[in-house]
């Protein structure tokens, strides 16, 4: 019976010492994988490669599909003008209203909307008992007026030459003020048929240009100041650009600008900058000028304008890249992405952004030359983040 369990232990104590190296042979074998597979730098289908912190590595065909542009930095001249968007608006100075002094009936209307009309000419015709009596007062005094004149000083007395005279202003500057011309004056009196003392008048374009508003229907009874018709001069107009606050400050009243509707340009000259902003937009209000001869701007439209800088110096150079290549950093600073020695290999680097304009910003902070994203700037900087969370889940 001793000798059974002695051989059983021998049998037992065999085994271990066969089956041991196997197992630690096997072990070292998947070593030696885990091992190559490290030195041999691949990474699976998909994977980017994070070599440091920091840094972030893309392939040629991440590059591509992400649209991935670099480029090294240089000193270029800044423009000395600022790019904002703008509308069309009507010189308000070259603006009139058609409106009447007295209640009258409106009987004939001498134009439509849209035509041009030439200063002077017959907008509507109008008609009012006021006026008939202010026109019978103005051939009365005229009559009296003309027969003392004729007479003289020597025979009339110097009172009575005087307030005839008066007389005949006053007459004439009531007809004037109830809305009548000085023309329409003069062919009344020179008419030897008082019938035309009726009432009837007509108001008249003050100024050259496009009927814009018609507000009125034949047979209307008008009230004073009711307005009938606007009248525009659209050889010149304004137009409204929108800037930054900061933009603003740089320009100055009689800077010179251009407007820019499709493929045509409008030298235009600024005419104004408006302290208020714009309610919705947070924006400076800048008007420009602009001669429009040949009629190709209308109030309404929407176009591009640049506008001369005042503080810009002609010869400046400066280091300008894209807006969207200068993007915020994770502790809130402003950075680039530079391409390091390996290509396709990207680092964030702080930058000082020292303005924005035209779409440009302007930096400093960096040698010229250094190669940075200036094209697909965000995909670069979101790899970049994915690399920060996997070195922190390693």
């Amino acid at each position: 019976m001793m000798n059974f369990k002695i051989l059983l232990s021998l049998l037992l104590l065999g085994s271990t010492v066969i089956y041991t190296p196997i197992a630690t042979a096997a072990n070292d074998d998947h070593g030696h994988e885990k091992e190559n597979h490290a030195e041999s730098g691949e990474t699976t289908k998909g994977e980017t490669e994070h070599d440091e912190a920091g840094v972030v590595k893309l392939t040629k065909e991440q590059m591509k599909l992400a649209g991935v542009i670099v480029q090294p930095l240089q000193l270029q001249e800044m423009q000395s003008i600022v790019q904002a968007p703008g509308e069309v608006a009507f010189n308000t100075y070259k603006t009139v209203a058609i409106t009447p002094r007295i209640t009258a009936q409106l009987i004939k209307r001498h134009v439509v909307l849209g035509e041009h009309v030439k200063k002077g000419q017959a907008i509507a015709t109008l008609s009012s008992v006021e006026m008939a009596e202010a026109q019978g007062n103005v051939l009365v005094t005229y009559q009296e007026w003309r027969r003392v004149k004729k007479l003289g000083k020597k025979i009339v007395a110097e009172r009575r030459y005087i307030e005839a005279q008066i007389k005949w202003e006053l007459a004439k500057a009531k007809a004037r003020a109830y809305g009548m011309t000085q023309g329409q004056i003069d062919r009344l009196v020179k008419s030897s048929n008082f019938s035309r003392a009726n009432g009837r008048f007509a108001l008249v374009a003050l100024i050259g240009g496009t009927v814009l508003k018609e507000d009125y229907i034949v047979g209307q009874q008008i009230e004073p100041g009711q307005e009938l018709n606007v009248i525009t001069d659209e050889s010149s107009l304004w137009v409204m650009a929108n800037v930054a606050p900061a933009i603003a400050n740089q320009i100055s009243v009689g800077n010179k600008a251009t407007v820019q509707w499709g493929d045509k340009r409008f030298p235009a000259t600024v005419s104004q900058i408006y302290h208020n902003l714009d309610e919705v937009t947070r924006t400076s209000r800048v008007r420009l000028s602009v001669e429009n001869k040949e009629d190709s701007l209308h109030a309404g439209l929407f176009v591009e304008t640049q506008i001369e800088i005042s503080t810009q110096k002609e010869t400046e150079e400066v280091l300008l890249v894209p807006e969207h290549a200068v993007l915020r950093s994770p502790d809130g600073d402003w950075q680039v992405l530079v391409e390091q020695d390996e290509a396709g290999e990207f680092k964030g680097v702080e930058v000082e952004l020292l303005d924005i304009r035209n779409g440009q910003a302007i930096i400093e902070g960096l040698a010229i030359g250094t190669p940075i994203v200036v094209k697909g700037a965000f995909f670069v900087q979101s790899e970049l983040a994915k690399s920060g969370f996997e070195i922190h889940n390693h």
